[in-house]
């Protein structure tokens, strides 16, 4: 519900405040609250895990849910565009719901991408969503990039893996305030390397204790970059509530 929010509220820019700075093995990078990250000195938006066309992927299995997600992710993905103006956007994989989403995309939503991706750069990163890469959408899809002494993978490595940029675990942290606990999606990172939040509207999460976490991160050095109703809420691990 909270990202169904924010992208009801993405036309008033002036709403949702600046990103907050860090930086993955000596990049700099900005950690916005539409949940897309942005690499200033080389002008790359990174964004992971769209999920677009899930209400489409269930509809096709028999289960009904409302088919707003894909407009809503493109709509929230359009402003944050139009924030930073990239010269190249990367999505980190898990950009459709499944192998056939990106055939099967509306044409009306094809041309709000093929418009998004006018005038620069666009890499789709395969994911075991959608392992078979895109059709008929602007870009180049691979398994991986490296760049500037970043990789950018779907699925995160095993083991402490210095300059990865990765998404598909959907990182959430919950925060106690008074006498209620918030969760929220969030960038993870340890400035070695950077867990992406979820951007699809209907995308759940998991949260960064959560054993499937285990040795990604540095605890001592871990913070958690929460996404909230207008701003970044930057927590160190340690004071997170379980």
């Amino acid at each position: 519900m909270h990202r169904l929010a924010l992208a009801a509220r993405t036309t008033m820019m002036t709403d949702i405040a600046p990103g907050v700075d860090t930086s993955v093995h000596g990049v700099a990078a900005v950690c916005d609250p539409l949940g897309a990250l942005y690499l200033p000195d080389d002008g790359i938006l990174v964004v992971s895990d769209l999920h677009l066309e899930k209400g489409a992927a269930f509809a096709r299995r028999g289960m009904m849910l409302p088919p707003y997600d894909t407009l809503a992710t493109l709509t929230v993905l359009s402003a944050v565009i139009s924030r930073y103006d990239p010269k190249l956007v990367i999505s980190l994989g898990d950009n459709f719901h499944d192998r056939v989403g990106s055939a099967h995309l509306p044409d009306a939503f094809r041309a709000l991408i093929v418009e998004m991706a006018r005038g620069r750069e666009w890499v789709w990163i395969n994911g075991n969503h959608d392992p078979d890469g895109t059709v008929d959408l602007p870009g180049n899809s691979v398994d991986e990039m490296h760049y500037n002494g970043l990789t950018f993978r779907h699925e995160p490595r095993d083991g402490l893996q210095k300059g990865e940029i990765s998404g598909h675990l959907h990182p959430s942290a919950t925060v106690r305030r008074r006498d209620r606990a918030i969760r929220r999606p969030c960038f993870a990172t340890d400035g070695a390397r950077l867990l992406m939040p979820a951007f699809g509207v209907m995308s759940g999460g998991l949260d960064l204790r959560h054993k499937a976490m285990h040795g990604l991160f540095d605890h001592a050095a871990l913070i958690a970059h929460l996404l909230g109703r207008d701003r970044i809420y930057s927590v160190r691990f340690g004071r997170l509530s379980a």
